[in-house]
């Protein structure tokens, strides 16, 4: 359970945190994906990636594909067809080919080898979590008494992201339709005898924003979003009753809190404080 609502939030107490198991077919679990708000779940690309042990990547999603015959380089948003959402995460991958002979470096590296890097530069409200990188093979160079840690073949580096009430909100129509993503690559690729210089790609994908479904309850209605025509009223009005048995002026504080939440924040619109 969420145990950062407790009594005093008496109408939302009891609400828990998202959580997914996936198994194999024997009931192993393969992964797990939990998070600590339940304002963020995972794409249902991401869970079908982990069941199937690896990246299922659509034709439809916003891509680029560049590079040269040594390192071809492909860039995808992975999931809802490329789309953003509300505290959906999705998946930005960077995907290298590597040629016969070829790898890259991943850190630590010596004085004069360039790792390869990836930074993103996103709007307000897109929260960028940290690369998530592959393991890497280890080279042992003789001649300079040092290990070096590299990937072969096809490599993808893949950045979690989602997207915050700031730039696409359960409670207002979106603000715009699509947004830009500027990718920067860094990377050195070299073979056994040979370094090519270090390159840097920069590549910006045009995404697209999209709205969240929301059930047909009075709360959620009217804000620009796309409005499901399942019937929520009945068990909304059960919640309550058992809500208010518990805690007779729960609700009237739950109200309380809400509407001096919402002042504080028209207040803040107004003096920039």
């Amino acid at each position: 359970m969420n145990d950062q609502v407790g009594a005093g939030d008496a109408f939302l107490e009891g609400i828990p945190y998202p959580g997914v198991y996936v198994t194999d077919e024997e009931g192993i679990v393969v992964a797990k994906f939990f998070h600590d708000t339940y304002k963020v779940r995972d794409s249902p690309e991401m869970l079908i990636d982990a069941a199937l042990g690896r990246l299922e990547i659509s034709d439809q999603e916003p891509s680029f594909r560049g590079g040269d015959e040594e390192v071809r380089i492909s860039v995808f948003v992975h999931g809802g067809r490329g789309s953003i959402r509300q505290g959906i995460r999705r998946q930005l991958i960077v995907r290298f080919d590597l040629g016969p002979g070829m790898h890259l470096y991943g850190e630590p590296v010596p004085d004069g080898m360039v790792p390869t890097k990836i930074e993103i530069e996103a709007p307000p409200g897109l929260v960028l979590e940290a690369p998530i990188y592959p393991p890497t093979e280890t080279l042992r160079l003789t001649n300079m008494d040092v290990d070096l840690h590299v990937w072969t073949g096809a490599v993808d580096i893949v950045v979690p992201f989602y997207a915050t009430g700031i730039l696409v909100s359960e409670t207002r129509p979106l603000d715009e339709t699509t947004i830009e993503l500027e990718v920067n690559i860094r990377y050195q690729a070299c073979d056994d005898d040979t370094c090519l210089l270090p390159k840097t790609e920069k590549v910006v994908l045009s995404i697209d924003l999209d709205v969240i479904d929301v059930p047909a309850l009075g709360p959620h209605l009217g804000h620009g979003q796309r409005e499901a025509n399942f019937r929520g009223a009945p068990h909304m009005t059960r919640l309550i009753q058992r809500k208010l048995r518990k805690h007779p002026l729960g609700l009237a504080r739950y109200l309380l809190k809400s509407i001096r939440l919402e002042l504080a924040a028209k207040w803040r619109s107004v003096t920039g404080k």
